[in-house]
């Protein structure tokens, strides 16, 4: 990361909550950044976007096809084969003089972080994984393109109809921060608890409706002595708040993470998340499969895929991640978690989904149109079909599974998202607050472990959400 202004004398208006927590994942050093960094909050003045080029019935958005198109994916449970086979092609037939430089890394910030401090940020990012760059902080300091141009142009399959008509709205609104939208939000991700159908059928087990059912359940498994009934990735305690956290609004409504979200007071000490906090103590305590706090995602979703455990939570982009090692009649299904009691708000049934897995455009790279022509492809009915097929999840684009061969899993998702209907729950802190889900994170991690109690657990959540609340330096979102 540089320790002086790039040519031209002005510096990147990068907070110092963000330059912190970026050189912290990253492990560089850091410079002084007192005459380097704007304050949080205000963003200071930026530099103006690149110009387009001329706009046309074919080019919309004014892509400059003499600017190379630099793309970056994350590495992760998609891969990248949907850019490089997919994607990335469709531009390329649409304007064949575009250079296209194609990229993959599993550490997004630490390898492009020092881009958007030296004010050289590529065109597109698929900003995601463990390491990803912190929303908030990037469009508080001026970082994002606006994405209103891209949803108002004519969509990539027929002209007269707008991008933003093709799409599920809350993919807008989940990418917006203040009303203005600046992520795209793609796949539309489903979390529920994962299972093997063909296990589940040879042992005559059926997915419970009540949390009562969940524990019978899981004591036959543990009783059976062939399996441990559950796990998570220990490693990546993300998995198991999620879970939590989505109990407890099915408990106490979608109130519940809608307060979390918006810091309220005592957000995290009502009932409904002591609830669910301590059902999944119990569970923690009792069911987990030996060693689950050492082992991350992969070793947790092998031994699924191997016997040695019947369930576990995630979203729907495992079955595409586990694709090399899933025995091919393994048969993943997921269920939404079950009903805790019969006074719930939400009906049995509710799961935690929205659209998710992040792309971005910068505002300050050489060609940004270039960028947002990449997600109108994307938003296509043939972008988002394929991807769809290839990768074995969920897309925001309506209608793009039309005619396409699903897989079980996927099927099972989709299946359970259409029961679910508008009882959807989801929540933004770890996107907005990336400081709070770190602490969640790691308290969540302990408190499995019986480390931590459940009061204790909701203390450290609730010390966070307040310091984050009271920290003027923090640009706050609402929803």
């Amino acid at each position: 990361m540089p320790d002086h202004p790039p040519a031209g004398g002005s510096m990147t208006h990068l907070s110092r909550r963000e330059l912190l927590r970026s050189a912290a994942l990253a492990g560089l050093a850091l410079p002084v950044l007192s005459a380097c960094a704007s304050p949080a909050g205000g963003g200071g003045a930026s530099p103006a976007a690149p110009a387009a080029g001329a706009t046309s019935a074919a080019n919309p958005l004014g892509l400059a096809e003499s600017k190379p198109l630099e793309v970056w994916i994350f590495d992760g449970g998609f891969g990248d084969a949907y850019a490089k086979d997919v994607h990335e092609p469709l531009v390329k037939g649409k304007f064949p003089k575009l250079e296209i430089k194609h990229n993959t890394t599993k550490e997004i910030a630490k390898t492009l972080q020092p881009r958007f401090a030296g004010g050289n940020p590529p065109e597109f990012i698929n900003n995601s994984g463990a390491n990803a760059m912190d929303f908030g902080a990037l469009v508080q300091d001026g970082q994002l393109a606006d994405l209103t141009p891209l949803y108002d142009a004519p969509s990539w399959d027929d002209p007269a109809v707008k991008v933003r008509e093709t799409i599920d709205p809350a993919a807008i609104e989940l990418g917006s921060y203040d009303g203005k939208p600046y992520v795209l939000n793609y796949a539309n991700t489903v979390w529920g608890i994962w299972y093997s159908q063909k296990l589940f059928e040879a042992e005559g087990w059926q997915p419970p409706k009540t949390w009562a059912e969940f524990l019978q359940l899981c004591e036959a498994i543990k009783k059976s002595g062939k399996m441990a009934p559950f796990t998570y990735a220990g490693k990546h305690p993300f998995y198991i708040y999620e879970t939590i956290l989505t109990l407890a609004a099915k408990i106490g409504g979608k109130d519940v993470l809608k307060n979390i979200d918006n810091l309220e007071d005592g957000a995290w000490q009502a009932e409904p998340v002591k609830q669910a906090a301590t059902a999944f103590a119990e569970l923690g305590a009792k069911y987990l499969l030996q060693g689950t706090a050492g082992l991350d995602h992969v070793q947790t979703q092998t031994a699924h895929n191997k016997g040695q455990v019947a369930m576990l939570p995630c979203g729907s982009w495992l079955e595409n991640e586990q694709k090399d090692s899933t025995p091919a009649d393994f048969g993943y299904a997921m269920f939404a978690l079950p009903d805790f009691g019969s006074s719930d708000a939400l009906p049995y049934g509710t799961l935690h989904a929205r659209p998710g897995e992040e792309y971005i455009v910068p505002a300050r790279s050489a060609n940004p149109q270039a960028g947002l022509e990449y997600m109108r492809a994307m938003l296509s009915k043939e972008g988002a079909g394929k991807f769809m097929e290839l990768v074995s999840t969920l897309t925001v684009v309506k209608g793009a599974g039309e005619g396409r061969t699903l897989k079980p899993g996927l099927k099972s998702a989709s299946a359970a998202l259409t029961a679910a209907g508008d009882n959807a729950v989801w929540f933004l802190f770890r996107k907005w607050y990336v400081e709070m889900h770190d602490e969640v994170a790691a308290a969540t991690g302990q408190f499995m472990n019986g480390k931590l109690t459940v009061d204790q657990w909701i203390e450290r959540a609730q010390k966070k959400a307040d310091s984050i609340k009271n920290d003027s330096s923090v640009k706050k979102f609402k929803r």
